[in-house]
């Protein structure tokens, strides 16, 4: 499988690629604007990556990542999210959103175990039983010296019957929406003097 563009590290510092700040910038997604992209696979598999640049430093979104109890509160349609267990930095949880498709509701619940790798700023996440077939990926934060970055990567199969061009479409909408929920609790965070 080809990697999605923005799955590619960050940009290497301006000094070591030879190319100034100002070049930088206009190479990569401008601060505070979604970047997207879409990869489809077979038998209905879709792979997504979801992009923000970011004036605020890691530790605030990571601390808003893994704040697992308290996701539902500013993911948009996601409505429960609890922890199951914790066994080191593996983090299992269950977690049940909800969309409306053409005025009915649709609910998708999932169990997902989790590994945190904060050194590296990576959240993987794979689904451990669920209403996909496949749900797995991860988020990532990181620095450059123009911002900070907020990937989210995903790869998802429906069941089948699930209609994949309606949740090609919702997913690609929602996941904008979950980045910019992170970012505005985050910001939230920062702004209220709290720590990360």
């Amino acid at each position: 499988m080809a990697p999605l563009s923005l799955l590619q590290p960050s940009p290497q510092p301006a000094e070591a690629a030879g190319l100034s700040v100002s070049q930088l910038s206009e190479r990569s997604c401008s601060l505070d604007t979604i970047q997207q992209e879409m990869e489809r696979l077979e038998q209905g598999t879709r792979r997504l990556a979801v992009l923000l640049r970011l004036a605020l430093e890691p530790d605030w979104i990571w601390a808003v990542l893994t704040d697992y109890g308290n996701l539902d509160r500013f993911i948009p349609n996601l409505m429960s999210s609890r922890e199951l267990w914790r066994q080191g930095n593996r983090v299992a949880l269950e977690q049940v959103g909800s969309q409306q498709f053409c005025g009915l509701r649709f609910s998708a619940r999932v169990e997902l175990e989790l590994e945190e790798d904060p050194a590296c700023g990576e959240l993987r996440f794979r689904m451990l039983s669920g209403d996909f077939r496949r749900f797995e990926g991860a988020w990532r934060v990181d620095r450059d010296e123009i911002s900070t970055r907020l990937l989210y990567d995903l790869t998802v199969q429906g069941k089948p019957g699930m209609p994949i061009g309606l949740i090609e479409q919702r997913l690609q909408q929602d996941l904008a929406s979950n980045l910019r929920g992170v970012q505005q609790e985050a910001v939230r965070r920062a702004c209220g003097g709290q720590n990360p």
